[in-house]
């Protein structure tokens, strides 16, 4: 319900933000999808661009028919299933995400269905990294000591030997990971084996002002490794934080055909528009063959099976019918790692999570649940879609797409979906660059994350922190952030007056 008051107050019964300079009342548990709020009338001019946006058929449930119909915006609004999903397969779902909320123990244990932590790790469950299955967070500025959980470093070197060569010119691997520290630095690790490291995050204030004269003051993070554990990293090695990223919808984003993400590729830019969005080829362990990449910060993993299988390994430290290794990503110079108690099992398959499991926790994950949009009819809303397509933003951030057949599963199966992602390469600027090759993405590309729920980020995850590593405090602050292919759309939004600016935020927060 809308009520307006000729007041300049703005109340929201909600855990969600609104355009940039309202108000909040923020409750314990917010109400209604459809929120309480009080806001002026629209400008005449807002009013002139709502009237060239409309609200296209379906698009307020962005997930097609497996949109969750829950009705409440709390912690647990992406923690829901899809909508359509039978009796038996929600049965399924509720296993699977209690085994995403398991925390491991250290073998030997008592139970092998719950040991087999590390001997390193970043966190003792899938939950502990995407809390309530939404964005995880940087340590807290005001503790700059907090041992990260839910953000970690990725670490590799160029390649330095023509076997490595190979390995990635036939794309069987997508990095070379440092020869001590593995693939990711590790701070956690069971008793007896000494940790990694911890990650540092050291923070630069860079002013900016927009066209109206509104100054806005970024926070560029610089990133380096304390207190290590097994002597000094390679002198090449390429370091990239990564935050854990939102779980909903990914069963659908799996089944947008290959061939349509293909023809939105346009690496030569043969259109003119200055986007030349790339694929990320990337090795499918499964299907022992290079595949499409589609999750993943850079588009590092196929399918949400491997992205799985290998958060289980890399993060936690388990074992798995995809990723074998007993001691997750201990290397032969970690001696004290790999002669540790391991905790693979015949009743586990051989592994530390057998087959049953492990499927039920990629069913859980492909099945959360994509929220309604909220206020998708407000003018300020329509406005800020009209300024987002104008300012070029709709040119990596497709709209929408249609999902093709997925076998057992029909509701996400044809289903038209409204992500706002290509799931392509972008060149986003030296200001966002890690410098770190992956598969073919190259240190200053990422892929084009989906939208759909993040105007929700502060109710589920209990912080508003965007991009990969998290600098962005506000969506403002995150286009702000964009370069390169986006450098058009970032100037575009810098030189809208307060208002318009105010506009597209809310749109954005509306998805």
């Amino acid at each position: 319900m809308i009520q307006r008051r000729a007041a300049l107050t703005v109340v929201i019964a909600a855990l969600v933000p609104i355009a940039t300079g309202a108000a909040l009342a923020i409750t314990a548990d917010s109400g209604s999808l459809s929120d309480q709020l009080i806001v002026e009338e629209p400008s005449a001019h807002i009013l002139a661009l709502a009237a060239t946006a409309t609200i296209e058929p379906g698009e307020e449930n962005p997930g097609g028919g497996a949109t969750t119909r829950r009705s409440r915006v709390n912690r647990d609004v992406f923690s829901q299933p899809s909508q359509g999903i039978s009796f038996e397969n929600e049965g399924r779902f509720r296993i699977g995400n209690s085994i995403f909320r398991k925390l491991w123990v250290t073998p030997p244990a008592s139970t092998d269905s719950s040991d087999g932590l590390g001997p390193l790790y970043n966190a003792r469950g899938c939950q502990n990294c995407h809390l309530k299955d939404g964005r995880g967070s940087p340590p807290s500025a005001n503790f700059p000591d907090d041992t990260a959980v839910s953000m970690f470093l990725r670490l590799s070197i160029p390649p330095e030997t023509d076997e490595q060569k190979r390995l990635l010119a036939e794309r069987r691997v997508n990095v070379i990971p440092e020869p001590t520290y593995g693939g990711q630095l590790q701070n956690f690790a069971v008793q007896g084996v000494p940790i990694e490291g911890h990650m540092r995050i050291d923070y630069a204030e860079k002013p900016i002002t927009l066209g109206d004269g509104t100054r806005i003051v970024l926070r560029d993070p610089t990133y380096t490794v304390t207190e290590l554990g097994y002597g000094p990293l390679h002198p090449n090695t390429m370091l990239s934080p990564r935050v854990a990223p939102q779980m909903i919808g990914l069963g659908l984003l799996e089944a947008i055909p290959e061939e349509r993400l293909r023809a939105l590729a346009d690496p030569d830019d043969t259109n003119g528009d200055g986007i030349s969005g790339r694929t990320n080829e990337v090795w499918s362990i499964a299907h022992n063959k290079p595949m499409l990449g589609r999750f993943g910060w850079k588009a590092g993993n196929p399918t949400i099976e491997q992205q799985s299988a290998e958060a289980f390994a890399g993060d936690i430290g388990i074992s798995n019918p995809i990723v074998t290794a007993a001691y997750g990503d201990c290397t032969s110079a970690q001696t004290l790692c790999t002669g540790a108690p391991h905790g693979d099992s015949p009743r586990q398959d051989g592994h530390e999570v057998g087959r049953e499991l492990f499927d039920l926790v990629v069913f859980y994950s492909q099945n959360l649940a994509v929220p309604p949009r909220r206020r998708a009819s407000d003018p300020q809303t329509l406005a800020g879609k009209s300024v987002f397509n104008s300012a070029g933003c709709a040119a990596c951030h497709t709209p929408s797409h249609t999902t093709g057949n997925v076998p057992g599963q029909p509701h996400l199966s044809n289903q038209k979906i409204w992500p706002y992602t290509d799931l392509l390469l972008h060149d986003m600027g030296e200001g966002l660059a890690d410098n770190r090759p992956e598969g073919e993405a190259n240190g200053r590309e990422w892929r084009t994350p989906p939208l759909w729920g993040i105007g929700l980020t502060g109710a589920v995850s209990r912080n508003t922190n965007f991009l990969h590593d998290g600098r962005a405090r506000t969506i403002e602050e995150a286009i702000l952030w964009h370069g390169g292919e986006a450098q058009r759309a970032r100037d575009a939004y810098a030189n809208l007056s307060r208002e318009e600016r105010d506009a597209l935020v809310a749109f954005v927060k509306s998805l």
